[in-house]
């Protein structure tokens, strides 16, 4: 598309939806938006009075626009997307990319065939602090990765359309699978339904990898306070980001064997300087350069099909009350070269 100008349609103005009607208004994209329920178009009149508010999607699939962005319940991600695929836009939907990964492969195969990009919601991938803790682990700064704590925790917001490893873990998993550059091989969860039947409410899922990293990822929407912290364990130096007070510190701490024993060598924890630029803005924009380019994004539909398996396999051990799951292994590459001219 060279430097034409890009319009999107937003379809879903609620809890998250209105993030990104916001953004992409900012963005000065925005064409229309779209959303069943008279308080949703309300929000959205709200947000940004000038663009048109739709109720039925079809008027949208039929406008002009170049891309569609789904913020629906995730049982909807799928038809939805679908339908928009099938309408020959280009499709940035919200995580989770479907509910199965046969669903999930659907979609990705639909995009291929019709030269679409398919992007998906894993904001975390864009914050400029987990680029920059990847950079760490990349160039080495932390030695070899032994060990990745994830924890996202919180008192609400309880959802009744889907568990909470489905709610807040599909970020987790994305941003490891970055960091580690493949899948894991086994994958286990456990967890406990406390406010409504057969919906987890706190969950603990193990990924195993190849190479013996091991990575845990806790959550639960039933804790007293707000935690969001990534821990990285590396044979050379330590780091964590925590998403709650935005800070990244790199620790000079590993354990060492001093003449047959385990020593902690404790040093000091130092900040890491990382952008400002807001997490949701930067993958709007990402969606909109590769709308432009042809380029795939980072979060592209291989990757959100990658943290649908991971999830598939979570729950489904979770079901088994925490029997593994065995996952194919795959080493992936970045993506994001020239697909469709």
């Amino acid at each position: 598309m060279g430097s034409e100008s890009v319009n999107v349609a937003v379809v879903g103005c609620g809890y998250w939806g209105k993030n990104l009607v916001r953004n992409f208004s900012r963005l000065g994209a925005l064409a229309a938006v779209c959303d069943a329920t008279p308080a949703g178009r309300k929000v959205a009149a709200e947000i940004a009075p000038q663009i048109p508010v739709e109720s039925n999607m079809e008027d949208v699939l039929k406008s002009q626009v170049n891309g569609i962005v789904i913020a629906t319940p995730a049982e909807t991600h799928y038809e939805l997307a679908r339908q928009a695929l099938e309408a020959g836009k280009d499709v940035f939907v919200e995580k989770p990319l479907a509910l199965t990964y046969e669903q999930g492969a659907s979609l990705l195969r639909l995009a291929e065939d019709s030269k679409a990009i398919l992007m998906v919601g894993h904001v975390l991938e864009y914050h400029p602090a987990i680029v920059r803790l990847l950079e760490l682990v990349r160039t080495g700064e932390l030695g070899k990765v032994h060990y990745i704590s994830s924890n996202r925790l919180n008192l609400g917001k309880v959802r009744r359309e889907e568990n909470i490893l489905w709610s807040f873990a599909p970020h987790d998993i994305a941003v490891i699978l970055r960091l580690m550059g493949s899948m894991p091989f086994e994958v286990a969860a456990y967890g406990g339904s406390y406010v409504q039947p057969n919906i987890a409410d706190v969950t603990v899922t193990h990924l195993l990898f190849d190479n013996g990293v091991r990575a845990h990822i806790y959550v639960s929407w039933l804790h007293p306070f707000k935690e969001q912290r990534l821990v990285i364990v590396g044979s050379k130096k330590m780091a964590s980001f925590d998403d709650v007070t935005k800070q990244l510190v790199l620790y000079d701490q590993r354990v060492e064997v001093q003449e047959g024993q385990p020593t902690p060598i404790k040093g000091k924890g130092d900040l890491v300087e990382f952008g400002t630029d807001e997490p949701l803005l930067l993958e709007c924009s990402a969606f909109i350069d590769s709308i432009k380019t042809r380029r795939l994004p980072v979060t592209d539909g291989y990757s959100g099909l990658r943290v649908l398996q991971v999830l598939n396999a979570a729950q489904r051990s979770l079901v088994m009350n925490g029997e593994p799951v065995t996952l194919p292994i795959e080493n992936f590459s970045e993506r994001g070269t020239l697909v469709y001219s």
